[in-house]
């Protein structure tokens, strides 16, 4: 018995429509399903995990999961949902784009599986690079008419205005292309089901017209939305000040991915980790009502952004961000400190104030910490108040307290050759960047 895919999906809140007769071809039989993905960068965001998701709960109901990177698509621009076409990208920046976002999706499906339902990624660019306009002409766009693809709701948002460059005619065919991509699929991969985010729903339904009127009114294709994840106000998932959080550490640092988790709201926290972990219904139900109990511990954010950051990141790089957090919040050692790289280090005082520093006060035998820290910046008001708070044990260099006002700084003492971190009491951080 296979186990119910539509069902999983509903409990989870990621089923949004699907097609008369979907879940009953799912319990038949082994279905082979795609997911399209864009190549315009060589990292995912947390936008597409819901997708990814999507795939990875399907494999596991036993099911096949095709990943299609849309190398030919993506040269294009798809007018659902956007406001502007897409810059047009050369074929190695492709295929560079392609072998980064299989590594970051091989992390939640198996590509390797010698079982029959191994997950297999392909890129449209390969069937479409030599398919001239005139086959194309022919072969496709005979089969669907211009009122019918004018009836879809992407084009007509762009027609009527909502965006001021209306709608190329580049961007008009893209929902041909994308019908085609099911009909080669379907040709040559036996895939029967589209899987997409609920804005590609209009894309997907001319993908299962095309088959019909190509193959015949007896050959049947189905497509599966997810709903738009969004915040409790409304407002779209995943963006934040500095832009998109990238599975990509050198993009996104796994501590800045795991407090991302960690600061969502309890009632976000409650629907992403049925979306975006594995978790089953009884662990999560078991969760939510320890929560519930006190909601203070953050129980939730907490195994959310543990489960999310350890598929994504692995162990190493998740203890890494959870011992991050402890540096600002907790109780941590110089050790922890000097294990952080650069741009961890920047992500964890990024809101605390930074003063630059020549690097020839500290050179030779240095600068004493009262002049440094009272008097080359303003980490203290006055050198008084610094000694004062010093004999009290109140001030700490790189997690560790000064043992006197007057101790020399040097060179030595840098972390990254370029940082020094100054402690007012428990929770007041100073950055030094020594130039």
């Amino acid at each position: 018995m296979i186990k119910n895919f539509v069902e999983e999906l509903k409990w989870r809140g990621m089923l949004a429509q699907m097609m008369p007769g979907t879940e009953e071809l799912l319990q038949k039989e082994m279905v082979t399903a795609y997911l399209g993905t864009d190549p315009t960068a060589d990292s995912l965001h947390i936008g597409h995990l819901c997708g990814i998701m999507m795939l990875r709960h399907l494999q596991r109901c036993g099911h096949k999961p095709i990943i299609l990177v849309g190398g030919a698509t993506g040269m294009i621009g798809d007018p659902s949902g956007k406001s502007q076409e897409r810059n047009l990208l050369n074929d190695e920046t492709l295929r560079h784009n392609q072998e980064c976002i299989k590594a970051q999706v091989a992390r939640f499906l198996d590509f390797e599986s010698k079982e029959a339902n191994a997950a297999v990624m392909v890129n449209n660019y390969d069937w479409m690079k030599d398919f001239t306009f005139l086959d194309f002409a022919r072969q496709v766009g005979k089969h669907i008419t211009v009122n019918y693809m004018m009836a879809k709701e992407s084009v007509q948002q762009r027609l009527n205005g909502t965006a001021r460059d209306g709608l190329s005619f580049t961007e008009f065919t893209y929902q041909l292309l994308q019908g085609y991509d099911f009909l080669y699929l379907y040709q040559h991969y036996g895939v029967k089901l589209q899987l997409g985010g609920n804005d590609q729903w209009g894309n997907m339904t001319t993908g299962t017209e095309l088959i019909r009127r190509t193959l015949g009114n007896d050959v049947e294709t189905f497509a599966l939305t997810c709903p738009l994840i969004t915040k409790a106000d409304g407002k779209k998932f995943g963006k934040t000040e500095q832009g998109n959080i990238w599975l990509d550490r050198e993009r996104t640092t796994p501590y800045a991915f795991y407090q991302f988790w960690l600061n969502v709201t309890d009632e976000d926290a409650a629907r992403y980790i049925k979306i975006f972990t594995s978790l089953d219904k009884p662990t999560i139900d078991a969760l939510i009502e320890e929560h519930q109990q006190d909601p203070g511990r953050r129980v939730l954010q907490k195994r959310l952004a543990e489960e999310v950051t350890l598929m994504v990141h692995g162990k190493e790089d998740l203890e890494m961000a959870q011992e991050a957090s402890n540096i600002l919040f907790g109780k941590a050692t110089k050790e922890s400190l000097i294990k952080l790289d650069e741009k961890t280090l920047l992500d964890i005082f990024d809101g605390v104030d930074k003063f630059e520093v020549s690097r020839s006060l500290l050179e030779g035998e240095g600068i004493k910490a009262v002049d440094l820290l009272a008097g080359e910046t303003q980490c203290f008001s006055s050198k008084g108040e610094m000694r004062k708070l010093c004999q009290g044990g109140g001030v700490s260099l790189n997690k560790e307290k000064l043992q006197a006002f007057d101790q020399m700084i040097t060179t030595g003492d840098l972390l990254d050759d370029k940082y020094l971190l100054a402690q007012q009491g428990k929770k007041k951080y100073f950055l030094l960047i020594v130039k």
